[in-house]
């Protein structure tokens, strides 16, 4: 092992430049780069996924054909670049597999001469995804909070309890904006609006490395428009789509984030798979953006050059591409970046100057990490106070399930509820005779997302117990209302196509004061549920004989409360139009089901907003708010886009008043306020709460742009904000709007601020304006590049 440098008899020991804490980061990088040899380069830039499913029940499609036998010894003589996945792949106990990682890590940093131990990374969208750990609402259920500061605070209770056992990364957040909600990674997505996703998305980032954990963005760019909602259909999108659409909540959390790494995504869009982009991975995000992290493959993406995007011949051309895209590390596991791209230099086909690039960014992030300090320890900060460190002794010491992240847990899901319908039947007053209906009443595996480990990996070891405690919406009913009466009837199962139920369930939905109808998804991988990755829908009806049974529950008169618990926005049939209240949560994790509870009892106040558009019909996919006039009703077709509830859109149980809009500026004779392509206007509101209990209003910003050079959203949220409000209180929001945030691509491919008419509408929805304020951008047409504004200036006072 290479640690020091030579010194005479008697004289003090130096360490070598890249073991020297003294010495700049470049300085050190440089050195130990200089004094590697190829293949240990190369041995820094793929991981080792160790433990993963070799037969058929592996995590994902092609993980076998991918898969390498590996001489250990001999891969690790040479160093190792990640770990994939060390808590992640089975069950472990979080204090056996925080004491099995030293050993694991040890070893590593044995068998290599410099001493240098892998980075571990981990998934963690929805909670550190391993056995015991706490497991919070799916993004989705971010974006229905419009509270980054509540993401930010869970995202940092996550990578806290990742640091805690030894783990240096996480795989995320994602930041494709949901465009076609068949998708099955649609749960992944924190919605449909490009601002709320980036703010929210941000936030995650800002909190994940507030712990010391390297965050990862994904997907890198365009996964979320596959055609036909299809999981790595090829992606057909236009340039302006791209970067208006898809690239701005990435540009953000780049910019404002301190984001360490990006994920490239398995899309090829126009025909060019992202792993191989150079444009994209190079000349947007680091040359342009100014990106200094690593880019990291999703996993087996280059790979899929060859074997599925057919734009390389060989593993070691797929790895050329995508070194020379700037891809700086293969993930899960070495199959291109090792012998591959060996022979590839060695010929002189790939410039060794590439493998130094990548390796670059790679060293200086272990750097970062303290990885190659010569004080290097690899006991965790959970492990540290113990007198030894084995695995026997270390079980059901370590805690990744604490009260105060269960807490956290039911805040974010308590907020995240959607109240979508109410005609006087919620609260529950607690005494009625209730009938429990439906398939996600009872099934705790209902409240989680596929990237939950119960439902990523917990399945496929049925002997061991979840790992944390699931409340069912049912179980949290009884529990929340003691002195109602419940009778159930299932009446079908989540995607089966067994009818038989339906008739009792509707007969005790008929004998009830008030019927409650749980109906949903159930998340799993690649067609082992109705929601995930992989889990894609020809359309957004109900899975299974769900609609049946919430038709029939209808017919029979009782008021019924629907209840959604779903990965994705679906077409409820008539139950818009005829069900006495309707609640939406996506996802809502290991508190979701008291978080429901609690929301029917009346206990908390609904203040969700839809992150997504609640489709009034299941076919004519795909539509978001986000489109221009020619994708909304028309008499040019027959198909009638409308959604049964728009994007923003959420009820609560108090009444808030809206009134005072103001605007401050120049308005010549009394027309639209006027304000340069370079100047700013702010607009303003006062909302009231106007009912006998505290509640929170999301007061909402869109901009309408009627007449511009290119065509344009009909209405696009620019900036939002929630508002707490106690009974009696009032609150002034004010929005100071730069320019900027108007902006678009114009018909040159360059982001533009266009002088002409604006409608600025404040609102509690997409499709709920209260007021729409005229305003006029004067000036000459202004050309804005990465470093424009992102943000109005939002203030919140209390009013007199």
């Amino acid at each position: 092992m290479v640690t020091m440098a030579s010194s005479s008899p008697g004289s003090p020991v130096e360490p070598l430049p890249w073991r020297d804490p003294s010495r700049g980061t470049d300085e050190r990088v440089a050195d130990l780069i200089g004094r590697m040899t190829l293949r240990e380069k190369l041995g820094q830039l793929y991981g080792l996924w160790v433990g993963a499913a070799t037969g058929n029940e592996g995590v994902a499609p092609h993980q076998n054909d991918l898969g390498e036998e590996v001489d250990l010894d001999e891969l690790l003589r040479h160093g190792l670049g990640q770990l994939t996945r060390a808590f992640g792949t089975s069950p472990v106990d979080p204090g056996e597999g925080a004491a099995a990682l030293v050993g694991v890590q040890r070893r590593i940093a044995s068998a290599n001469r410099f001493g240098i131990p892998a980075l571990v990374h981990e998934e963690c969208l929805a909670g550190f995804t391993t056995w015991k750990a706490t497991a919070y609402p799916v993004p989705l259920s971010w974006g229905a909070t419009f509270s980054p500061d509540l993401v930010r605070e869970m995202a940092r209770r996550i990578g806290e309890s990742m640091r805690a056992v030894g783990v240096h990364q996480g795989l995320a957040p994602v930041l494709d904006v949901a465009r076609d909600a068949r998708w099955g990674r649609t749960e992944e997505t924190i919605g449909e609006d490009p601002y709320l996703v980036g703010t929210i998305a941000t936030a995650y980032v800002q909190g994940l490395e507030s712990a010391g954990v390297v965050a990862t963005l994904k997907h890198f760019a365009g996964y979320s428009a596959s055609r036909g909602g299809r999981n790595l259909a090829p992606v057909s999108m236009g340039p302006r789509e791209l970067a208006d659409v898809v690239l701005p909540p990435f540009e953000m959390a780049v910019r404002e984030g301190g984001v360490r790494s990006v994920m490239h995504s398995y899309a090829e869009v126009d025909g060019v798979p992202a792993a191989a982009d150079e444009r994209l991975l190079t000349g947007l995000l680091r040359d342009t953006w100014g990106f200094t992290g690593t880019v990291v493959a999703d996993y087996f993406g280059i790979g899929f050059l060859k074997l599925l995007h057919g734009v390389a011949g060989t593993w070691g051309e797929a790895a050329a591409l995508a070194l020379t895209a700037g891809v700086d590390v293969e993930l899960p596991s070495a199959k291109a970046y090792a012998e591959p791209l060996l022979e590839e230099v060695e010929r002189g086909a790939v410039p060794e100057a590439l493998v130094d690039r990548a390796l670059e960014r790679v060293l200086r992030q272990k750097l970062e990490l303290g990885l190659l300090d010569e004080e290097w320890d690899p006991v965790p900060a959970a492990l540290r106070d113990r007198a030894g460190v084995d695995a026997a002794s270390a079980s059901g010491t370590i805690d990744l399930d604490p009260p105060e992240d269960r807490a956290l847990a039911r805040r974010i899901a308590e907020r995240a509820v959607v109240l979508l319908r109410n005609e006087g039947v919620l609260p529950l007053r607690g005494s009625e005779r209730l009938a429990v209906v439906g398939p996600v009443a009872d099934d705790p595996m209902t409240m989680l997302g596929c990237y939950s480990f119960p439902s990523h990996v917990g399945v496929h070891h049925p002997e061991l117990p979840l790992g944390v405690e699931l409340p069912t919406v049912l179980a949290s009913l009884r529990a929340e209302l003691p002195e109602a009466s419940v009778d159930v009837a299932l009446g079908c199962t989540v995607d089966g196509e067994d009818a038989s139920g339906i008739p009792a369930a509707a007969a005790t939905a008929a004998s009830a004061d008030v019927a409650i109808v749980a109906v949903g998804d159930r998340a799993g991988l690649f067609g082992r549920g109705t929601s995930g990755e992989g889990c894609d829908a020809a359309t957004l009806e109900l899975p299974g004989r769900q609609r049946q049974l919430l038709e029939a529950v209808l017919d029979t008169g009782t008021p019924t409360v629907v209840v959604v618990v779903s990965g994705r926005p679906y077409a409820l049939g008539t139950a818009p139009a005829r069900a006495a209240a309707i609640v939406q949560a996506f996802f809502p994790g290991e508190e979701g089901g008291p978080a429901i509870a609690r929301i029917l009892s009346g206990a908390v106040d609904p203040s969700g907003r839809l992150p997504v558009s609640i489709p009034a019909r299941p076919g004519g996919e795909p539509w978001t708010y986000l489109g221009q006039q020619l994708t909304r009703r028309s008499e040019v077709s027959a198909i009638d886009p409308t959604p049964a509830y728009p994007f923003g859109a959420g009820l609560s149980y108090t009444s808030v008043e809206w009134s005072a809009p103001t605007v401050e500026g120049h308005a010549p004779g009394g027309s639209a306020v006027e304000f340069p392509t370079d100047g700013r206007v702010r607009v303003g509101v006062t909302v009231r709460n106007a009912g006998d209990r505290a509640g929170a209003e999301v007061v909402q910003l869109y901009v309408h742009d009627p007449v511009a050079s290119v065509t344009r959203p009909v209405t696009r949220l620019l900036s939002f904000a929630r508002v707490e409000l106690e009974p009696g209180a009032s609150a002034t929001v004010g929005f100071g709007v730069p320019a900027d945030v108007v902006s678009f691509t114009g018909r040159d491919g360059v982001r533009i601020v266009e002088p002409g008419d604006l409608e600025l509408r404040l609102g509690a929805s997409s499709e709920d304006t209260r007021f729409a304020i005229a305003t006029r951008v004067v000036g000459s047409v202004r050309v804005v590049d990465h470093t424009r504004e992102l943000h109005c200036a939002v203030t919140v006072a209390a009013a007199r």
